[in-house]
């Protein structure tokens, strides 16, 4: 039964307008004196040129229609209690969030300098994208904010995992007519497809049509409206709009069609929580608002049309501090606010502004789901050692490592209900993941036919063909203080390489403030890998995501290249502990010899990198003669492989192997937190022997991280060089020049004692790849295996 409160949210009267307009004039005025002043911020006396800023930055035209709808939506939580936070899609729209924190008093609470008086009035303004200030995004620093904007495209797939598993929110998911361009966004309506109103939240996209980007029209807000309504009704949506710019009648309008909108995701839920729900994808509300670029802001300047085009994009007055008559109309503009209505003696605002925020964490700059590490709840995590693979001997067993981590994901999932997704474009079972489909089943509110293999409204592994939406959803879904994993080919992963560098700068700012609670790590499993696509072929070969992970901080990156099942299962376990990281996991899921024991597993991942005695010649005595290390599934059967063709042929030639798990061991300390240190560095790789390093991704990556290490120029790296087709495991080493003959030549090359034999070792490998190369024109064969390198 709804309440009067309820009933009356879409109702304003007089008094209702004046709060709203106060409000929203005070937040026009804030966003306007961030961008120019720099002093006289309350105007207590005519603008000179000194009060202006030295370089105008920032963007006007988007903040008066987002500080609009933030007036509205938060009267209606005021009413109702609802708890929700907000999305602003518009990459530029900082300045009216920040104005927004700053009205509602919390952002004075993280930010005592930035007082609710004048002197924390100028300071505000002065912070705004100035040296040491805060970014034009709605940014890390922003109270409120789970979602930047810096990159356009991702505001639904943000909005649409911080709902999942997460009831009581509504997302305000504010979509710019330009972000609406972006490719990600296009492929993002699709988020009601996997939504269950019983146990998930709601999202209420506000497609925000002002007409114009930075410097020309945008493409929805000149398409006949019909036809507008007509492609987000195909996606499922019940379409409601508001048009115009007359004041008081938008207020009204709005606040009908938001308590329509409202009303109407209730009703929703209801039917869903009390058993009504006939299993049918409902049809969720979207707002379309159709109000001017740059609204309430100078109509013309000099004699050119600027509110209502793309000249209001970003600084409608220019050359202020220069020109007078600018100045003027700068002046003329902030005035038409009436700010002395709006703030009182001291500079903060009235009780008719202040009154309209909610109470507490009902405010939306205070949140706590905006602040997902307050409310992350530590997940259930069974041990890990009860999915160990038995390995008697090394090398003597084979089998598809990410079947085990498919087996303890799936007891993740049954001991932590509502609290863990996998996320994955529609590869969970090609990526040996399938155990989970044990507990639960893929989540899809469509149309389900008799054909279809565990899938349900009910299910919590997310599918969806797009890696932007995965990547995006787990992303919003661990920002509010959730935990997941995202697995997906490797060649793959590249799609949303760009989220992963823009969620690893979040998270690198967000360590930076002490109100910013940590949140679960983004975790990525790379599968399918460069060495392992046999029947795909070079367009799905490239391991780029390492290099693109190894250029974040170190403060929040890890990659981790585990060799084996027992090695997995240990990162993995430390991984999904673990917080505000990217963790990188990378291993194929073909079946693949395994090397190491539960037991070894733990301590070698524990280190991070070790010698594996049993694979080499070297007995720790005196320094060998070469060492052989390798980071990889696969360039590790390659390298030990390698140490037994040297054993065998070369034996008095003193071989070290190492493997390398944890990549970020390699660096310094002083370069990342897990660099080993100059003794653990020089107790596995020396000071003088050269080094024959077989990497699975690109060769540089190693070089990097090994620059500053004693005479790092005698590491010599063998990897992925852009080199491949649809072609046999072993035959992508031979092009990539890392095959165990091609590491066996480097040691010998690369030694500074050859025993007698070397060379004729040399030239019997040079034959093997002749022989190959010869041989693979007719005849592709199989990896060959450890126990019998040679060509069959």
């Amino acid at each position: 039964m709804t309440t009067v409160a309820e009933r009356q949210v879409g109702q304003l009267s007089d008094e209702d307008v004046a709060q709203l307009d106060a409000w929203w004039r005070a937040n026009n005025y804030l966003t306007i004196g961030q961008i120019y002043l720099q002093g006289n911020p309350l105007l207590r006396r005519s603008l000179e040129a000194d009060d202006i800023k030295p370089r105008l930055l920032g963007h006007w035209g988007t903040s008066p229609g987002l500080s609009f709808i933030y007036a509205h939506v938060s009267r209606l939580i005021r009413l109702t209690g609802q708890r929700a936070i907000y999305l602003a899609g518009p990459g530029h729209g900082g300045p009216a969030l920040v104005a927004a924190g700053y009205l509602e008093g919390t952002y004075s609470e993280i930010y005592p300098a930035v007082g609710l008086d004048e002197p924390g009035m100028l300071r505000l303004f002065r912070q705004f994208s100035s040296p040491g200030g805060i970014p034009s995004h709605v940014s890390v620093t922003t109270p409120g904010s789970i979602h930047e904007g810096g990159e356009l495209g991702y505001v639904l797939v943000h909005a649409f995992g911080s709902v999942m598993d997460n009831p009581d929110l509504l997302s305000i998911a504010v979509v710019g007519d330009g972000e609406a361009e972006t490719g990600p966004l296009e492929g993002s309506w699709k988020g009601i497809s996997f939504l269950n109103p019983a146990r998930d939240g709601a999202v209420l996209p506000i497609l925000h049509l002002n007409g114009a980007k930075i410097a020309g029209p945008t493409v929805l807000a000149r398409k006949d409206p019909a036809e507008v309504r007509s492609l987000l009704e195909g996606h499922g949506y019940e379409v409601l709009e508001v048009s115009g710019e007359d004041l008081p009648g938008m207020h009204h309008r709005f606040a009908a069609t938001l308590a329509d909108a409202w009303n109407k995701i209730r009703a929703i839920q209801h039917a869903a929580r009390d058993g009504e729900w006939d299993g049918k994808r409902p049809h969720w509300p979207l707002i379309i608002l159709r109000s001017p670029k740059g609204w309430t802001g100078p109509d013309k300047v000099d004699g050119v049309q600027v509110t209502g085009t793309w000249r209001s994009h970003q600084v409608p007055l220019a050359g202020v501090k220069e020109n007078p008559e600018h100045l003027a109309l700068l002046e003329e503009w902030m005035r038409s606010y009436r700010p002395e209505e709006l703030f009182d003696a001291s500079g903060a605002p009235v009780e008719l502004v202040r009154s309209l925020a909610p109470d507490g964490d009902l405010r939306m700059s205070a949140s706590p789901h905006a602040n997902g590490g307050l409310l992350t709840q530590d997940l259930a995590i069974p041990d890990f050692r009860q999915f160990a693979m038995d390995v008697p001997l090394p090398g003597t067993v084979r089998a598809e490592s990410t079947r085990r981590l498919g087996e303890l994901l799936r007891d993740v999932y049954r001991d932590n209900p509502g609290l863990f997704r996998l996320f994955c474009p529609d590869e969970t079972n090609s990526n040996r993941l399938g155990a989970v489909f044990e507990v639960t089943d893929r989540g899809f509110a469509e149309r389900v036919t008799p054909d279809d293999v565990a899938i349900s409204r009910d299910g919590r592994v997310m599918e969806v063909l797009s890696e932007h939406n995965c990547h995006g959803w787990l992303e919003g879904y661990t920002l509010t203080g959730r935990h997941g994993m995202f697995a997906t080919y490797e060649a793959f992963a590249m799609v949303s390489a760009s989220q992963t560098v823009q969620h690893g700068k979040w998270l690198q700012e967000g360590r930076r403030l002490p109100w910013r609670a940590k949140v679960p790590s983004l975790n990525v499993l790379l599968t399918s890998t460069a060495w392992r696509n046999d029947h795909n072929g070079f367009s799905h070969q490239g391991p780029g995501l390492i290099q693109v992970v190894l250029t974040q901080r170190g403060d929040i990156a890890r990659v981790y290249l585990p060799p084996d099942a027992n090695c997995l299962l240990s990162v993995a376990d430390h991984c999904l502990r673990s917080r505000s990281y990217i963790n990188l996991i990378v291993i194929d899921k073909q079946p693949q010899l395994q090397w190491l024991t539960m037991d070894e597993a733990v301590e070698h991942c524990t280190r991070g990198a070790g010698i594996w005695p049993w694979a080499g010649t070297d007995d720790g005595s005196t320094d060998p003669d070469i060492v052989l290390a390798c980071a990889g599934d696969v360039v590790t059967m390659e390298t030990v492989a390698a140490a037994q063709i040297l054993r065998e042929r070369l034996p008095k030639f003193r071989v070290r192997v190492v493997n390398v798990v944890d990549l970020m061991t390699l660096p310094r300390p002083k370069d990342h937190p897990h660099g080993m240190s100059q003794t653990q560095f020089t107790e596995l790789f020396t000071d003088t022997v050269d080094v024959v390093f077989a990497f699975h991704g690109y060769p540089g990556a190693v070089h990097q991280l090994v620059h500053g290490r004693p005479d790092a120029d005698r590491f010599r790296v063998r990897g992925f060089i852009e080199e491949g087709t649809t072609t046999t495991p072993f035959d992508m080493t031979v092009r990539n020049r890392v095959s165990r003959y091609h590491l066996v030549m480097d040691a010998i090359n690369n030694a500074r004692r050859l025993p007698p034999g070397a060379t004729e070792l040399k030239e019997w490998c040079e034959r093997k790849l002749a022989e190959h190369d010869a041989y693979v024109v007719d005849h592709l064969e199989d990896m060959p295996d450890v126990r019998d390198w040679s060509l069959r």
